[in-house]
């Protein structure tokens, strides 16, 4: 699988990296044995980005990638996590999406610096690997004034000791992300994951987001290129009834997949990165056979007319 620079980070990523929300248990239970055979699986096929974070399945996520990843060579692949969630006894941010959370432990928010520190030291010590690449501020709109500084503080200061290698915000929502390069200039992130902004249906990170950080030189790797399933049959995650605006756009994909012999689903991981702004796309799988196919989608040659009639609308 092709790997490309990550913006200015130093790191060479693959083009197609794996999110590990899945083999936390996000929706439904995941064996320990299918979780590894998936990471392992990846790693047949070229991918060598990984991002997990303490709040899925409130550290099974991390546990689990360490598990995969332990014994590799540590300088071949690219490894991120996330702070801003305390994962402990007690945690009262609970989230009903994970489907067998350890007992008695919950996430709590905090972004401050003792807490982004403690919380970079316990994912060291759920992954058993020794660094992380690229350290995400998760959510940094639950409390912005708080992320914005004191967190960005201690992912500066581990940046500078050359503890991590980037900076990074994880972020289901591009003006936030935008704020926040905007608060912290040229010293602020070195790239960001962005969530559902950037795909067939939403492209609003194209409004503001990209073009800031195509001029900074921040690299964006896109997350939720299928918008919660929407774009599969069958139900959606986060949806009782789709909106009929999103009903009406879906049907029309679905009549231009039709009419070019185009995978909807191989377009939709293809197109993030058309955007100069975005090297690498990241999907969550929870099997060996779904990430499989979805390298076969990244692989799927798509005619230049088919993303010409989606220009047109």
């Amino acid at each position: 699988m092709r790997s490309v620079e990550l913006g200015r980070t130093g790191l060479r990523v693959s083009r197609l990296g794996l999110g590990l929300a899945s083999i936390g248990g996000m929706f439904a239970a995941v064996p320990e044995a299918q979780a590894v055979a998936t990471v392992d699986r990846a790693w047949e096929l070229g991918i060598r980005l990984f991002d997990t974070a303490p709040v899925y399945g409130y550290g099974l996520s991390e546990q689990r990638a360490g598990l995969a990843l332990r014994g590799r060579p540590r300088d071949r692949f690219v490894l991120c996590t996330k702070v801003g969630r305390l994962i402990e006894p007690g945690g009262p941010d609970i989230q009903p999406i994970w489907a067998e959370p350890p007992a008695g432990l919950g996430p709590r928010l905090d972004y401050s610096y003792r807490a982004v520190m403690r919380s970079f030291e316990e994912s060291l010590e759920r992954i058993g690997i020794d660094r992380i690449d690229v350290l995400h501020i998760h959510d940094p709109d639950l409390d912005y004034p708080t992320a914005a500084t004191e967190a960005f503080k201690a992912l500066t200061e581990l940046r500078g000791r050359g503890t991590i290698r980037a900076i990074s915000l994880g972020v289901n929502h591009a003006d936030v992300a935008a704020r926040f390069l905007r608060d912290t200039g040229p010293a602020g992130p070195d790239c960001l994951l962005l969530a559902g902004r950037y795909t067939l249906l939403d492209q609003s990170g194209a409004d503001e987001l990209l073009p800031l950080c195509e001029q900074l030189g921040v690299a964006v790797i896109a997350a939720g290129v299928f918008q919660g399933g929407v774009l599969a049959e069958g139900a959606p995650h986060g949806y009782e009834r789709l909106p009929v605006e999103l009903v009406r756009r879906i049907d029309r994909l679905r009549e231009l997949s039709r009419r070019y012999d185009v995978p909807l689903l191989a377009a939709a991981v293809q197109f993030p990165l058309a955007h100069p702004a975005v090297p690498a796309v990241v999907v969550g799988a929870r099997t060996p056979q779904e990430i499989t196919e979805v390298a076969q989608w990244m692989d799927h040659e798509i005619p230049p007319a088919f993303w010409d009639a989606l220009d047109r609308g």
